[in-house]
């Protein structure tokens, strides 16, 4: 049964982003790479909010209840604020890169801001996803039994769809941040970096999971409609794409391209 729960939970976590990866990346060695120093951009935001978690906790010190409470919900704070200021200095990296790349070789074409976000925003999300839920799925090889004292049985299931959610909003929030820095719109910024506090902050009302599923999952509906519609995407798009009748559509993937 505990193999079952492991390979059940690894593949709701990380099926979607694995299935994007091989059918959208794995093919161009230069998305790879770009996804790459995403991913990498990430662990140094981690290594930033656990060194500034470290002083603050070292200097204020947690030993009661109320005060372990206030520091934790000051670590999801400086967490995500850091998160989100590599997710520009990446931005601002990567523009660089393809003036470089169009300098060098002008008659090569580089590849598009619109996929440079979603390439990075992935990474983003595959990282999070992976140092968020490993050590949780980890433990559901056993021994024990979840549940057997009260606590929610499904506690496997929920962090799993939890981290299938936080993994697709990586993405979704890279292609509007990126499209929102492109055109200068500074309050598409503050919208990510809300949402983003918000969902971080539903984590902390468990055992509530529902609810925690339920709220994240419409922010992740929304967010995606969003990022759809600044990628140049449209509802006549859509709909002839899912026919496999749209010509437009298969164009504009060969010029992001």
């Amino acid at each position: 049964m505990t193999a079952a729960v492991f390979f059940g939970c690894a593949f709701i976590a990380f099926g979607p982003a694995l299935a994007l990866y091989i059918f959208t990346i794995v093919t161009e060695p230069l998305r790879i790479i770009f996804l790459i120093i995403g991913a990498f951009f990430w662990l140094v935001s981690l290594l930033f909010s656990s060194l500034i978690w470290f002083t603050t906790t070292t200097l204020i010190g947690n030993k009661d209840e109320p005060r372990e409470k206030y520091l934790l919900i000051f670590g999801v704070l400086i967490s995500v604020l850091v998160q989100e200021m590599f997710r520009f200095a990446y931005y601002k990296l990567l523009k660089r890169a393809s003036e470089g790349l169009k300098i060098i070789n002008p008659y090569e074409k580089a590849p598009s801001m619109r996929l440079l976000a979603y390439v990075s925003g992935l990474g983003f999300g595959i990282m999070s996803g992976v140092f968020s839920f490993v050590n949780t799925l980890s433990d559901s090889l056993g021994p024990g039994t979840v549940g057997i004292h009260g606590d929610p049985p499904q506690f496997f299931l929920n962090s799993a769809f939890m981290t299938l959610v936080i993994t697709l909003l990586h993405v979704f929030w890279g292609i509007v941040f990126f499209d929102g820095c492109e055109k200068k719109k500074w309050y598409t910024l503050l919208v990510v970096l809300l949402s983003h506090l918000l969902v971080s902050a539903l984590t902390l009302i468990s055992p509530h999971y529902g609810l925690n599923l339920v709220l994240a999952y419409i922010i992740m509906v929304l967010m995606g409609v969003w990022a759809f519609f600044v990628s140049g995407g449209s509802c006549r798009s859509l709909k002839l794409c899912l026919l496999c009748q749209d010509k437009d559509f298969l164009l504009f993937n060969q010029r992001a391209r």
